[in-house]
């Protein structure tokens, strides 16, 4: 049996989940969201609580993901996710254009112009070098993030670039046989 896909999900109060047949429908306070479930897996809803089941053992690679993404949908429209980012590095910056067009100044020649997917927001802090990504799917919010790591990766050598904020980086050293 699936230690991850037998675990109950707990549906908090004020998220309303809708089953019919593959199609789960999550509403809450903070949106909603709609997954197709895979072949093989059902969900029986029961007071405060879903619990994932599987038709046979055959289906057994689905059960825990199954269970984890109805669990991260309905986590998503009661409470949302949040991923940090800082900006480091001297001339770095990031600015809202409106609410859809992130612009970030990241050491490059030219500004860097990011749309803002929808259900997905970014806040910049008044220092302009933090930003703040909130959504109610889980996956979008980290790929955003990622997207924003990926257009200037913290660099090794100086330690500049996008970072999540606490992730600690390894410095190398520089040359050393010029001197």
């Amino acid at each position: 049996m699936s230690r991850v896909g037998s675990k109950p999900i707990s549906v908090p109060a004020g998220v309303k989940v809708a089953v019919t047949g593959p199609q789960v429908e999550v509403k809450g306070p903070k949106g909603s969201l709609t997954l197709t479930l895979p072949a093989g897996i059902s969900l029986q809803a029961q007071p405060n609580e879903l619990r994932a089941q599987r038709r046979d053992d055959s289906f057994a690679a689905l059960h825990g993901l199954a269970r984890s993404l109805v669990a991260n949908a309905v986590q998503g429209v009661a409470q949302g996710f949040q991923k940090d980012l800082d900006i480091v590095g001297v001339g770095y910056r990031a600015e809202m254009k409106g609410k859809s067009i992130l612009v970030l100044s990241l050491g490059y020649s030219h500004l860097i112009e990011y749309r803002v997917p929808p259900g997905v927001e970014i806040a910049v802090d008044a220092k302009l070098t933090h930003l703040t990504i909130t959504g109610s799917d889980r996956q979008r919010v980290g790929q955003v993030a990622a997207e924003l790591r990926a257009l200037r990766p913290p660099d090794p050598y100086k330690n500049k670039g996008v970072r999540y904020t606490g992730e600690r980086l390894k410095k190398k050293e520089g040359k050393t046989g010029a001197k």
